[in-house]
């Protein structure tokens, strides 16, 4: 039974032993994890992590888990990024019941939290400019200056607080600061302001505030409001973590919440920053913040990434105190390993070339028995038509075929997967040289594939019938970066972009059960990839497919 036990603290990562500490020394009766982004964006990978972290440990300790949007900077933010966020958090599966809070619904308790300080002597209004503030501030080396305004009566801060509040000063001419320590060797703890000026309309509370609290003073407090006991965030954080201490006991809350660091999940070759992802969107080089090649959430989704691959990335991610990076090879890794069992395999034509059976009775249409998936029987089967006229993929034709090709040239036999065998007999070709039409024979005896005489063939291919083919838009995606040079231009820091990130193929073929299918409905594509259809430019009986992934990886666990 020990060893039991030994066993499990182990496999336990360093969060869950701090949380299994404090529930054991009785510091907390329940836990309370949150997630709180500022709706100042759309969310990515990164920010998945986080989620299913908070709301895992939530989960795994029966407590609470609050959605909170920390909306305490009206200058970037909007209700677009709002209702994204919502709506992606909701995918990944994180339910926040009735447990939605706005940082912006305790401005009154903020307000008053900094009128305390000032009460206690511990905050003072600063009427330095902001590049003054920082020449004040001091380096790593050398200790900061104090503020010749740091000094003023309690009554004074009071007064000027107030008038603050009430709209009196212009943006930038004054804030308000914490008293703390100009030669404390974090520079976060150098008098750091906490309150501005700001005359901007508030998404949430309107024209009501023309000052706002800094980020460092408003989390600890709303993270104290809402009873969260552990306040789980990134590694830039950590030099943070004694401010945000110093709030939580200067204004005296009863059960102060514990700040816990841990590594961000950085993705090889992808872009994340807000600004480049902003400059991408605005200069119509990406179709919006979902557009597939990005990794924000939404564009996760809309490409046909579903909410287990990406738990399943994050898990293996797992949770450290170190920063490192992960290759995007095992995002892609995590949606092959969820889509493979669960999803039919489905014939398309990327790249059709014409292919007519001379043998074939001209207009008889026959149905085929295919198994949805062949690994896993429980999908079923289903009818696929088969006619004189096909299409297959122009790669699985050559007239003169290197060494070792085993797909369809003259006098060649070949199986047309779950039909028949089919030798060419002969081709067409247009005036520019370019082939049109395969001609073949078939053998009416090998129907599944198999031949009667025991002959063997050595290449299979795909089809799809001329005659009740549906037409599809197809979208290859690749990295919208270059890999080989890398996410960033050294010279100027603008992206080194890929040309081909995006091939559009208007005239696929594919069976004609994909015409109707609904957004985010995916499939595999026979030796093509698995492919979703997409949420905003498909529609019934015109599909429009996004390639989530290829079916070969690099990638080995």
């Amino acid at each position: 039974m020990e060893k039991e036990t030994a066993k499990e603290t182990v496999s336990k990562n360093f969060i869950e032993q701090i949380i299994d500490k404090d529930l054991e020394e009785g510091k907390y009766e329940e836990i309370c994890t949150r997630f709180p982004p500022e709706p100042n964006g759309y969310l990515h990978i990164g920010h998945a992590k986080s989620i299913l972290l908070n709301y895992g440990l939530a989960q795994k300790y029966h407590g609470k888990f609050n959605m909170r949007f920390d909306d305490t900077n009206p200058t970037k933010e909007k209700v677009e990024f709002v209702e994204s966020i919502k709506a992606d958090i909701k995918w990944l599966g994180a339910d926040w019941e009735d447990r939605l809070y706005f940082a912006s619904d305790y401005f009154e308790q903020m307000y008053e939290a900094a009128v305390k300080l000032i009460k206690k002597g511990k905050a003072f209004v600063c009427d330095l400019s902001a590049e003054e503030i920082r020449e004040y501030r001091g380096t790593l080396t050398e200790p900061g200056k104090e503020s010749p305004y740091r000094n003023r009566s309690m009554e004074e801060n009071l007064d000027l607080f107030e008038r603050m509040k009430n709209g009196e000063f212009e943006d930038g001419s004054k804030v308000l600061r914490a008293k703390i320590d100009m030669a404390s060797p974090n520079i976060n703890m150098r008098d750091p302001v906490i309150y501005r000026v700001a005359h901007m309309t508030h998404h949430n509370t309107g024209d009501k505030w023309c000052i706002y609290p800094m980020y460092d003073f408003a989390h600890p407090i709303e993270d104290a409001i809402e009873g969260v006991t552990h306040s789980i965030c990134t590694l830039e954080f950590e030099d943070h973590r004694p401010l945000y201490d110093w709030v939580v006991k200067e204004l005296e809350y009863p059960h102060p919440p514990k700040q816990i660091e841990f590594a961000k999940l950085y993705l090889t070759n992808v872009v994340t920053g807000k600004r480049y992802i902003k400059k991408l969107v605005e200069d119509g080089i990406v179709d919006g913040w979902d557009d597939p090649r990005l990794v924000s959430i939404a564009a996760l989704r809309r490409r046909g990434f579903t909410p287990e691959s990406i738990k399943m990335f994050v898990d293996l991610c797992g949770v450290s105190k170190a920063n490192s990076s992960v290759d995007y090879a095992m995002l892609e890794y995590c949606i092959r390993e969820d889509l493979k069992m669960k999803k039919p395999r489905m014939m398309a034509v990327l790249d059709p070339l014409k292919l007519v059976i001379d043998n074939y009775p001209e207009d008889q249409i026959e149905y085929l028995e295919v198994a949805n998936n062949m690994e896993n029987p429980e999908l079923g089967s289903r009818k696929v038509p088969f006619g004189r006229e096909l299409y297959i993929e122009r790669e699985d034709f050559m007239e003169v075929p290197p060494k070792k090709y085993k797909r369809l040239y003259p006098d060649n036999e070949v199986r047309l997967m779950n039909a028949y065998f089919v030798k060419c007999t002969g081709f067409e070709k247009d005036e520019n040289g370019n082939i049109t039409v395969v001609h073949c024979t078939y053998d009416p005896e090998s129907k599944g594939g198999n031949s009667p005489d025991g002959r063997k063939v050595k290449g299979t291919i795909h089809w799809v019938a001329g005659k009740t083919a549906a037409k599809a838009e197809c979208r290859l995606y690749e990295n919208i970066v270059d890999e080989e040079k890398g996410v960033y231009n050294k010279e100027d820091g603008s992206l080194n972009l890929n040309p081909n990130s995006l091939v559009v193929l208007k005239d696929c073929y594919v069976e004609p059960a994909l015409a109707e299918a609904q957004a985010y409905d995916s499939f595999q594509f026979v030796r093509n990839g698995f492919f979703c259809a997409d949420c905003h430019d498909s529609k019934p009986g015109e599909p429009v497919f996004n390639r989530i992934v290829s079916l070969k990886s690099s990638f080995k666990l």
